[in-house]
């Protein structure tokens, strides 16, 4: 192990006012951070899933695996605590970036002055920074990625857009845009693929990277899978007809699969079907032929993000930096259920889904598919909506017997930034271009990464449009609105929530209750324009 590693985890964990400025680096890591969007718990091949992810797959075998990885459960809030070490509130994206300024404070809808992002931390630490994919920290300037800290972008700057030609996106009257470094950019519509094009660009800045003796940190944020349902032709064929069995078997087949790979522990049990789906087995041909060909348009587009993924490895492996490269695969949020069981088709035009002139989601029912074996979906703080895979390469520390392994470490996503602060020697400022900079929230997992020692964890919180929780050793307290009453989980025998312990064990409720209020006062859920949740 390298000596800057050691020092720094013989000071894990001591405060801020030994950072990782005071550890002798010897040669700082190359850091690569993949996310994708939307993606379910259960959507890669190494996660359970029948898709076929051999690149991301390949990363797991060579890394290791979380079963108890957290994120924020919606978008932007998820990206925030990515990039900051903050929780969403912190940082001014208690909400989704919108296309106007909010009201400085926890909902304003872009990332405040009040804390750092990844990027200008690593700068500030000689690392070349590069973002390829979806920022949606920020849609207007000087809230882009160039403003905080990455020397190279490109990308959506906005949410969900068509991916073969943005100019045919709206929401809400808003037309979505792109950036090229600090400029912004529109792609030809000709021979364009969203997904290609972040692969594209993110090939360049590591190409770029490469004649350089400093470390980079290159980010890639696909919009694969997100809607709208929007694949390449030949991606769409080697799924037809594979998901004609429906989601109920789909599940079982997820969950069995689950069990043998050892990402559930064996006395887990599948939740039931979402009580709005209706069972596959009772529908008509003409909706089961719909939905699954909505699925088989979803799965060729991580399909392609594994592609992506596949020649991004591939360039990092033929350089020679791939031993002291640390890769990191997650995802922003659990599978998305918007607008119900069968989805939307917003340009409701007869055509079938997949094409640059269709605008589709996939629907509730095969977003509880992804998030097998969980109940709920995005923007829930049940497990369906906040747990993700998450999978650590790095093979100058992971190697050997602990390549492959599969970790039940509790971790979110305010951990990365400890982590890579740590991992790198990066010193997390207390000042930054004139400003008191909050302290992280996160828990550094770098002895987990280094030596593979499992770390007790600090209490976890969330708020998200009212819904709430606390994780807390193995017990999860939570509630789906300030009027609803709390559910307890022991997570440790009940992995799926099905059993609720509220009533009990009230002791409990009521302890782990007042830790979230206390929380919740400490980094402002109430205040801003919001006011009181569930109000």
């Amino acid at each position: 192990m390298s000596v800057f590693l050691w020092s720094a985890l013989s000071l894990a964990g001591q405060g801020r006012e030994k950072t990782a400025a005071n550890y002798k680096v010897e040669k700082p890591p190359n850091i690569l951070l993949i996310m994708a969007d939307d993606m379910g718990f259960s959507d890669i091949g190494c996660y359970g899933s029948e898709i076929h992810t051999p690149h991301i797959d390949q990363l797991a075998r060579e890394g290791i695996r979380f079963t108890r990885m957290y994120n924020n459960a919606w978008c932007s809030p998820s990206r925030a605590s990515l990039l900051t070490g903050l929780y969403p509130q912190q940082a001014g994206l208690g909400v989704l970036a919108g296309p106007k300024p909010g009201p400085e404070g926890p909902y304003q809808g872009y990332l405040n002055r009040d804390c750092v992002t990844l990027a200008e931390v690593l700068k500030q630490a000689g690392y070349r920074t590069a973002l390829s994919g979806k920022w949606h920290l920020g849609e207007y300037k000087p809230n882009w990625p160039a403003d905080r800290g990455f020397d190279h972008y490109f990308g959506l700057i906005s949410g969900a857009a068509n991916y073969f030609d943005i100019t045919q996106t709206k929401d809400s009257g808003v037309v979505r845009y792109m950036a090229l470094d600090d400029q912004p950019y529109t792609p030809p519509k000709e021979d364009f693929y969203m997904t290609d094009a972040i692969t594209d660009h993110a090939v360049k800045m590591l190409q770029d990277q490469m004649s350089r003796d400093a470390p980079f940190f290159l980010y890639v944020a696909y919009t694969a899978p997100h809607w709208p349902l929007q694949a390449l032709p030949e991606d769409i064929a080697k799924y037809k007809d594979q998901y004609d069995t429906g989601w109920d078997s789909l599940r079982v087949r997820r969950f069995n699969k689950q069990i043998r790979l050892g990402i559930l522990d064996k006395n887990t049990k599948l939740s039931p079907r979402d009580p709005e789906s209706e069972a596959w087995d009772g529908l008509p041909d003409v909706r089961k032929k719909e939905m699954s060909e909505k699925m088989a348009v979803y799965a060729a587009q991580i399909d392609r993000m594994d592609q992506g993924i596949g020649r991004i490895l591939d360039l990092l492996n033929s350089t020679g930096k791939k031993d002291n490269t640390i890769v990191i695969f997650l995802s922003d949020n659990g599978a998305c259920a918007e607008t119900g069981i069968w989805g939307f088709d917003r340009r409701n035009n007869g055509l079938p889904p997949g094409g640059v002139d269709s605008y589709m989601s996939y629907g509730q029912s095969w977003a509880n598919a992804g998030n097998t074996p969980f109940r709920f979906f995005k923007k829930w703080l049940h497990e369906g909506g906040i747990a993700t895979p998450l999978i650590i390469k790095w093979p100058a520390q992971i190697a050997g017997k602990r390549a492959g392994k599969i970790v039940d470490q509790v971790a979110h996503l305010t951990d990365l930034m400890p982590t890579l602060c740590e991992l790198s020697g990066a010193g997390y400022p207390g000042q930054f271009n004139g400003r008191t900079i909050l302290p992280m929230e996160g828990q550094s997992l770098a002895p987990l990464i280094a030596s593979g020692q499992v770390i007790s964890h600090k209490p976890i919180y969330w708020s998200l449009n009212g819904h709430k929780a606390i994780l807390m050793g193995n017990y999860k307290l939570e509630a789906v609105s300030d009027k609803a009453p709390w559910e307890l989980y022991d997570l440790k025998k009940d992995r799926s929530e099905l059993h609720d312990l509220a009533k009990t064990n009230p002791r409990k409720v009521k302890m782990m209750s007042g830790m979230w209020e206390q929380w919740a006062d400490r980094v402002g859920v109430y205040k801003g324009r919001h006011g009181k949740q569930g109000e």
